[in-house]
């Protein structure tokens, strides 16, 4: 009985020591996106959380106490860098464990704003009612944030994740590997179909709100012709409106694409009776679920709103 009850007890504490070992990696994100690549390479061994939620915006955010706690007890955390989340520096200054700045991986294809790759680009911003807030984030030679939609920066992330959580848990360390090569496959294959896809409609007219999308628009050879630059809620005055639609006009048959959760008062406002189509970009990925395939979800839903929106205008141009 003693020696069956030894053995017992043992065995518990062995179990017990397994379970700990392979305790997943608390991981955390600042934003969505990060959090859907994390997803991919944690897959089945953890799930990350991001520190900004559905619908707030990661250009400023009030971090609340139990968020800074999440943030000092995570075993890894991940953020752009403190040129898009400025509110995050001092919480992040304080953690003893490792925190990694995405901006500053190495190998990272980091644009700038005001970088010529894409050529010169039409803003018209009203002067009476400036965004200074979101304006100062894209200043001319400051960095371009939205570093996660060139799918080559996506594989850069992902590795930088795998390699960590192979020394962070290295009984899995195989296993991170394993799903970060199977991301980078199903990336690859994602990234030739778009680029087969939207390759078609290179030079075809879209406008956008906010100059977000660059590093898409530049992995797949597409240019925004202008950006309607305003904040949702500030009504614009009639020289401002004039100057879009002369704007649109120029432009013929073309595609406004607009940021969730609502379309701008000003989009009906200056489209109305201009030959303009509406179709809703998301660089976020809100209500994508974070799991592998999620990243790849986020960028096939940009391809489509673009692809589906911009051959509308192919098709009636030839009709």
């Amino acid at each position: 009985m003693l020696k069956n009850a030894l053995m017992i007890s043992a065995a518990m504490m062995l179990g017990m020591a397994s379970l700990k070992a392979s305790a997943a990696v608390n991981l955390v994100t600042s934003i969505k996106p990060l959090q859907l690549i994390a997803a991919e390479v944690q897959d089945g061994l953890g799930e990350p959380v991001a520190v900004v939620p559905a619908g707030a915006s990661p250009h400023s955010f009030t971090l609340k106490p139990s968020t800074v706690r999440d943030l000092q007890q995570a075993d890894l955390v991940y953020w752009i860098g403190p040129d898009l989340e400025t509110y995050l520096s001092k919480t992040l200054e304080a953690r003893r464990g490792k925190t990694v700045s995405i901006q500053n991986l190495d190998g990272l294809h980091v644009r700038h704003f005001g970088d010529s790759q894409l050529g010169k680009t039409n803003q018209v911003t009203p002067d009476e009612h400036p965004d200074d807030a979101h304006d100062d984030l894209h200043r001319p030679g400051s960095i371009d944030v939205h570093l996660w939609l060139n799918p080559g920066n996506a594989l850069i992330i992902a590795k930088q994740m795998a390699d960590d959580l192979a020394i962070a848990d290295s009984q899995n360390a195989e296993r991170y590997q394993a799903n970060f090569a199977a991301f980078r496959e199903r990336l690859e294959q994602q990234d030739g179909d778009l680029k087969r896809r939207l390759a078609l409609l290179s030079g075809k007219p879209f406008f956008l709100f906010h100059q977000t999308f660059d590093y898409f628009e530049e992995a797949y050879g597409l240019k925004h012709r202008g950006i309607l630059t305003i904040g949702n809620e500030i009504q614009p005055g009639a020289r401002h409106v004039a100057e879009l639609k002369a704007l649109l006009k120029d432009a013929g048959a073309s595609c406004i694409f607009y940021e969730p959760p609502v379309r701008p008062k000003l989009a009906e406002t200056i489209a109305a009776g201009m030959p303009v189509r509406f179709a809703e970009l998301d660089a976020l990925g809100y209500g994508i679920t974070p799991q592998a395939g999620g990243y790849s979800m986020l960028l096939d839903r940009l391809g489509q709103s673009m692809g589906s929106c911009l051959e509308q205008l192919d098709r009636k141009s030839s009709s």
